[in-house]
């Protein structure tokens, strides 16, 4: 079967990241590493780890005394996060900033700051001087483009509320928590993009989970039906949603099933104009840096592309050593193979019109990208093993593999399992 194009909209920023790469504190040596990258969002979750290390982002640490008068600049504490956030634009990253707190993992044993806010309303009215200090240059402060402002993270992540690890209220108070902030902020900022909620994902709506091949599973099902309510709740609340955020950790080839059940819910509701972020993601059951990772990296990139998602962010960027960390190695502060696998689907980024592919054999994936002078294909072979490549105007070839991080190479015939290529067409 031959290999064809046909045009597809642009190419959108789906290699963007979460939490960027520090290195102990104000040490953003790395972040040079998502510039050359063309990685256009950080998102601001978890940075810095427990508690946001008590000075980065999260609400309680830009804003200690939650009694204090939320106009006042003096009782903001913007230190740290003003140096994390100066470092991303001075390396052409836009913030994606969550207003909320980091997930506390240890909330079982004893939870600190994941509890409703105690006046809804005092809590948006906090929000809304962290952004008027990093949009309008209020208290000291700067006028960053800062587009996107995420209201919590995860509230359903644990139907019962002492289980939870990011929210101990229930899902209900959370959405009395959105409805206030959601509509005094976009009240206070009609140009900015006001949403969440960070859903732990829609894992119920996924084919494997529908046709009865995956086992039955509550929570589940929970995660889904909370997203329904939601829509229901901010739909007869008339509550803004210039976005909606959700996450995914599961098998790659699975990653656009959620994406077009989401797309289609909020359109029903009314909420067409919605854009659709999934700024969590991660394939699993990847042995970290492998070039299996890699590639299943690379072709949810290329799923995700051909979808309704508007942007996405990977966990995440942090230089790390655990399973959430495929960009950065702790040791060596060298890019991993994941890292090349965002790099190549910046050639196509950085080209600006989307190609549909077909023709591809089953396991390939592939998108192409139309430039001024050039076309670019990327492809990533996930099928088990080795594909013929059928084209004939192949001008140049850069390979990621086991040997090779994205590095040129003589014009190929065929593409190896879990190999990713970027070809460069006349």
């Amino acid at each position: 079967m031959k290999i064809e194009f046909k045009a597809n909209g642009v190419i959108k920023p789906m290699h963007s990241v979460g939490q960027p790469p520090t290195i102990g504190i104000c040490d953003y040596k790395l972040f040079h590493y998502l510039k050359e990258i063309g990685v256009k969002y950080s998102r601001l979750h978890d940075v810095g780890g427990s508690f946001g290390r008590g000075i980065y982002v999260d609400i309680p640490n830009l804003f200690r005394d939650f009694d204090a008068n939320p106009f006042a600049p003096a009782n903001y504490d913007f230190t740290f996060t003003d140096l994390l956030l100066q470092a991303l634009v001075d390396n052409d990253i836009e913030p994606y900033f969550r207003l909320g707190v980091t997930i506390e993992n240890a909330a079982k044993i004893k939870a600190y700051r994941i509890y409703p806010p105690k006046d809804n309303l005092q809590w948006a009215r906090i929000c809304e001087g962290v952004i008027r200090h990093y949009t309008e240059g209020w208290g000291n402060g700067f006028k960053m483009k800062i587009t996107h402002w995420e209201i919590w993270n995860e509230p359903e992540n644990k139907e019962d509320p002492l289980e939870n690890q990011m929210w101990r209220g229930t899902f209900q108070q959370y959405m009395e928590l959105y409805k206030t902030a959601s509509t005094y902020l976009k009240e206070r900022f009609p140009h900015l993009m006001i949403g969440g909620y960070g859903s732990c994902g829609l894992y119920a709506k996924t084919k494997v989970y529908l046709n009865g091949s995956a086992p039955r599973d509550s929570r589940i099902e929970y995660l889904a039906d909370c997203f329904e309510k939601f829509v229901d709740f901010i739909s007869k609340n008339k509550c803004p949603l210039d976005f909606f955020s959700f996450h995914y950790y599961d098998k790659f080839d699975r990653i656009g099933e959620p994406i077009e059940y989401v797309r289609k819910v909020l359109d029903k509701a009314g909420f067409k104009k919605t854009e659709l972020s999934l700024n969590e993601w991660k394939p699993t059951g990847d042995e970290i840096d492998s070039p299996q990772q890699a590639a299943h990296i690379a072709a949810a990139l290329l799923i995700i592309q051909d979808s309704s998602l508007d942007d996405a962010e990977i966990y995440d960027a942090r230089c790390g050593m655990g399973a959430y960390s495929p960009l950065f190695n702790p040791i060596t502060y060298q890019p991993r193979r994941g890292y090349y696998a965002l790099k190549a689907f910046n050639e196509l980024y950085k080209r600006g019109k989307a190609l549909k592919v077909t023709g591809l054999p089953k396991g390939v994936y592939g998108v192409g990208a139309k430039g001024k002078k050039d076309i670019a294909l990327m492809l990533a072979n996930c099928s088990g093993k080795t594909q013929k490549i059928n084209l004939d105007n192949i001008k140049s070839c850069l390979l990621l593999d086991e040997t090779h991080n994205l590095e040129d190479v003589p014009v190929p015939s065929v593409i190896e399992d879990n190999a990713v290529m970027l070809l460069t067409l006349a």
